[in-house]
């Protein structure tokens, strides 16, 4: 693989474009606007540019690095992709909107990826022009640091793209783990419902985010607490992800605590709103409550 499309210029996408092009393939990043793919592409290259302060990387390096991805007003220029990946947000309608689009002008050998983190993988190959080469390929925030990817193929995914999907995992760095189409996958089945039941914790008023979380980092050995983490993730996102799960499974294990969803419709949404279980209006996160 030369050339990736990557269609989402959002956080995953930019660190989706960034991790690729840091192995020394091209990329074409595009978004609904060509202004978002090109503030994203000035977002990588700034994050590159704190990378050369820290000693991280070489100056010649992150030069080359940005050499590699272009920002594109449209996915027309991807027919030279030998992937597109789309990393939208987890709304069913865009991606499909997005698939679609892709489908015209996705090369004869090319694979069309997915980077959702629950939606079943077969379900959206139909809006694909071929099935056979729809697969899911979930990577993790923040990509350029995380060590996963997911590679989930779908019922009709032939067994030759799982394997070249699987090498180009590899030759990001990434580990992966092989995930049959089940909802959530691997990480967000057994992830969202710990979250999901913190929330319930602190909705019942069990204990304070400060005990629910100093309890998990601790007593579970986890880097950073379940509601931290959900900040870090996005509110709207667990939710999204929660709300997959259960309306596919009708398990009401995965019914999202009220509270979560309480505080999406209030338009806290963890780190990227500046408020979600923590605020981060100051100069460090404090609880809100």
């Amino acid at each position: 693989m030369q050339t990736i499309g990557v269609i989402g210029a959002g956080q995953m996408g930019s660190g989706i474009a960034q991790t690729i092009a840091q192995h020394g393939l091209k990329v074409l990043l595009t978004d609904r606007e060509l202004a978002i793919a090109e503030e994203s592409r000035a977002g990588i290259e700034r994050a590159l540019g704190k990378l050369v302060s820290r000693d991280k990387i070489a100056p010649a390096e992150a030069e080359a690095t940005m050499g590699r991805i272009t920002a594109v007003a449209n996915v027309e220029p991807m027919a030279e992709a030998a992937m597109i990946i789309e990393a939208a947000t987890e709304k069913e309608e865009i991606k499909q909107a997005i698939f679609e689009d892709a489908g015209k002008v996705l090369a004869d050998e090319a694979i069309l990826a997915s980077n959702t983190s629950s939606i079943p993988i077969t379900r959206m190959a139909n809006w694909s022009p071929d099935p056979g080469r729809f697969i899911g390929l979930h990577f993790f925030n923040p990509v350029p640091v995380m060590g996963l990817i997911e590679v989930i193929p779908g019922l009709a995914t032939n067994q030759d793209v799982t394997d070249r999907t699987m090498a180009f995992a590899h030759q990001l760095g990434k580990e992966v783990v092989l995930s049959q189409d089940e909802p959530g996958f691997v990480v967000n089945r057994i992830l969202l419902p710990m979250i999901n039941e913190a929330v319930f914790v602190l909705g019942q008023s069990t204990a304070s985010i400060e005990d629910i979380d100093l309890g998990c980092r601790l007593g579970l050995n986890h880097p950073m607490g379940p509601l931290q983490l959900a900040d870090f993730v996005g509110l709207d996102t667990c939710l999204d992800i929660l709300r997959v799960i259960y309306r596919t499974t009708r398990d009401s294990k995965y019914r999202p605590a009220p509270l979560l969803v309480k505080y999406v419709e209030a338009g806290w949404l963890g780190r990227k709103s500046g408020r979600g279980f923590y605020d981060y209006s100051g100069d460090a996160p404090v609880p809100t409550r």
